[in-house]
């Protein structure tokens, strides 16, 4: 069932994008502000407090719905299962920003590319050149396809029901609403979230980079993990760009400049400077890999059918 609820959902997005993530996102950003509001007082335990109130009620009801529809019917509880992973992997809301990028560089609209990637990355690019635009876009896309389709099958995989996808999808937004922010106030109340979601994003984040090495050239793959992943400032996102960059041949990661403000970061991967070949090789790669993990889900299937 999780096979077939994970391919309508697939085919469900790239027919039709869900028109209300927008709202979806507003409402749930609401919610977590008010969680903030009411319960940081500058402490982790609030934050504990905080993520439990936001992510185990959710989880809890989705469960219940999907044992209560399974025993109604079968299809109903495949029904619910597409709806949730419907909602919660949102690839398609991103990847429209690679694609209009990708065309804008392929026409040598180079603003244009730009203000995307600015609109994408929430931060100034205008100082950007045409291979600072299409490495910072594969970035982009690599992560947005771990965090939006990979991690989100892998939890949806491994628990029952939506219950792991509803887990991933809100820990990432709990993670990105209180941890990610440079924000003194949230220091201690935002703690619990992240290591929460870099626990959850460990094992995703590693099954990512098999993935990409598998169905790209291996043997850099695996050489640009072992030696760069650990110098990226977020260790599992550091795995999946040096094992996207290895696999591509393409070199990402290194300094740009923002502003006025020169940003360091270590390199990734190995080979040529990103251009816009290298973003069909990006695409090419992040449907290979998909495709491959398919493949590896029907396989456990076919197992479990027969033993």
């Amino acid at each position: 069932m999780s096979l077939i609820s994970l391919i309508i959902a697939l085919l469900l997005e790239q027919w039709r994008p869900l028109a209300e993530r927008k709202e979806l996102v507003s409402w749930a950003g609401r919610f977590a502000d008010f969680l903030q509001q009411h319960f940081n007082a500058g402490e982790r335990a609030h934050g504990m407090i905080a993520w439990m109130l936001g992510v185990v009620p959710a989880m809890l009801l989705a469960i219940l719905i999907y044992y209560l529809l399974h025993g109604l019917s079968p299809l109903l509880a495949l029904a619910f299962n597409v709806l949730i992973l419907y909602v919660t992997m949102g690839f398609r809301h991103v990847s429209h920003y690679f694609t209009d990028i990708h065309w804008a560089l392929k026409n040598g609209d180079l603003n244009e590319a730009r203000a995307i990637l600015g609109e994408w990355r929430g931060a100034s690019c205008e100082r950007l050149n045409a291979e600072e635009v299409a490495r910072l876009t594969i970035e982009e896309a690599l992560i947005a396809s771990h965090r939006h389709v990979f991690a989100v099958v892998f939890w949806f995989v491994l628990l029952p029901g939506p219950v792991g996808a509803i887990l991933y999808r809100l820990s990432a937004f709990l993670h990105q609403r209180w941890a990610g922010r440079a924000d003194s106030e949230l220091a201690a109340f935002g703690d619990f979230a992240g290591q929460v979601f870099r626990l959850l994003d460990w094992a995703p984040a590693r099954l990512t980079g098999i993935a990409f090495a598998v169905v790209g050239d291996f043997e850099d793959a695996a050489y640009c993990w072992r030696g760069q992943a650990a110098k990226w400032p977020d260790p599992s996102l550091g795995v999946v760009l040096a094992s996207g960059a290895g696999a591509m041949g393409v070199r990402l990661g290194m300094p740009f400049l923002a502003e006025e403000n020169p940003v360091d970061r270590p390199e990734m991967g190995l080979g040529d400077d990103a251009d816009v070949g290298f973003l069909d090789s990006t695409i090419g790669l992040v449907w290979r890999a998909l495709v491959v993990m398919l493949f590896v889900l029907l396989l456990l299937a076919i197992a479990r059918a027969l033993s």
